[in-house]
């Protein structure tokens, strides 16, 4: 028996947050000129271009899109013209989740009543908060569906940030994690794998309470890894890092797009994607934070380890009718390609590697890293 309801849009939004980066220090920019954020918003403004909470950060948002052809056009109109206008005031836009090897004790964070709030109430927590992340919002209009899916597909997070991964480095040393920045991230209230929820409205209660209680404004404060918006009739997954090439943004959101639509196909076969414990999901996380697409997750249905390569393969698979149904194909077979060369955090450590290699000092080395991100950043947009 089928479920009768009218299907989500599946719409895509896209939102990034970069780096602005002096290209002779290749250090952040400390206090860029605020004429680089006017002049983005009056170029560009069907979109969204608006400040971070550091001062040498700028965010992007696109369009609602319908599909991912128009998500292509917008991503990239908007990095080429905020790259365009940054290089104008003498500066390069880097696309990655930490800088190599940037000190958040000198960076100043942005004057704006939101961000002094935030200095105030989450003090050290916040102000080395010097990372940057995509986010991608899909179209999930009855708020019961949106519920029930960001149940089922929190599974898949893990895989996600795996393909995703630019933050190897921090302050001025290899990590050892492809996403460091969730490391950093973590440390502030309300993140990591989202709470289950048997209906909507057992969500909305839960940020009730805690407005009552003071703990948060509104929803908005509540950054879980996957939420849904709170201000639009979305699904924002939120996991991910930043991806230095603006194709991999594209093959990201379009994976994540299917995976909800596969996930409503079985809803609507009165069907499922089981539900496991958020610890494995959690663990997993962690092992995707660590070794990226070069390590193993737990299959769950297994349990094992099994390559991460592997899963993702897998993958590609369960949402082949759902590619197709979308458009994105293209998009979505292009995960084979950041599976054999690597995500932005394995070629960040290549460059630094044979740097090193070669004589370099680490600083040299790291300023190699710098110019092969700025670089790769703008790469395809023309």
């Amino acid at each position: 028996m089928m479920i009768k309801q009218k299907s989500p849009s599946f719409t895509i939004g896209i939102e990034e947050e970069y780096l602005l980066v002096d290209p002779e220090t290749r250090d952040l920019a400390l206090d860029p000129s605020p004429e680089i954020l006017a002049e983005c918003q009056r170029r560009l403004p069907q979109h969204q271009v608006t400040p971070e909470f550091l001062r040498s950060q700028i965010e992007i948002g696109t369009v609602v899109c319908a599909n991912i052809t128009e998500a292509r056009e917008a991503l990239f109109e908007l990095r080429s013209t905020v790259s365009e206008v940054a290089q104008k005031h003498g500066l390069g836009l880097m696309a990655a989740s930490t800088h190599p090897f940037a000190d958040w004790h000198l960076l100043k964070h942005t004057a704006k009543e939101r961000y002094d709030i935030l200095a105030e109430d989450l003090q050290a927590v916040v102000r080395r908060l010097m990372i940057c992340g995509m986010h991608v919002h899909c179209g999930i209009e009855e708020p019961e569906v949106r519920i029930d899916l960001m149940n089922q597909v929190s599974y898949f997070l893990p895989h996600l940030l795996a393909l995703s991964t630019s933050s190897p480095f921090w302050r001025g040393e290899v990590s050892g994690l492809k996403s460091y920045r969730l490391s950093v991230f973590d440390s502030l209230p309300r993140t990591g794998v989202p709470d289950r929820f048997d209906s909507y409205g057992e969500y909305e209660r839960l940020v009730n309470i805690m407005v009552e209680a003071g703990s948060i404004e509104d929803a908005s404060k509540i950054w879980w890894d996957l939420r849904p918006s709170a201000k639009f009739p979305t699904l924002e997954m939120r996991i991910t890092d930043v991806c230095s090439l603006a194709e991999d943004t594209l093959c990201i959101a379009a994976l994540y797009s299917c995976l909800l639509r596969m996930l409503y196909r079985l809803r609507r076969k009165n069907q499922r994607w089981r539900v496991y414990p958020q610890t494995l999901v959690a663990e997993n996380r962690w092992l995707a934070q660590r070794f990226g697409v070069e390590g193993s997750l737990i299959d769950l249905g297994i349990p094992g380890q099994v390559p991460t390569k592997d899963l993702i393969e897998e993958i590609i698979g369960l949402v082949e009718e759902d590619a197709d149904a979308l458009g994105c194909t293209k998009e979505v077979l292009h995960v084979r390609t950041i599976l054999a060369r690597g995500t932005s955090a394995e070629r960040q450590l290549d460059v630094y590697k044979k740097a090193k290699d070669a004589g370099m000092k680490s600083k040299q080395a790291l300023h190699k890293v710098v110019d092969q991100v700025l670089k790769e950043t703008v790469t395809g947009l023309n």
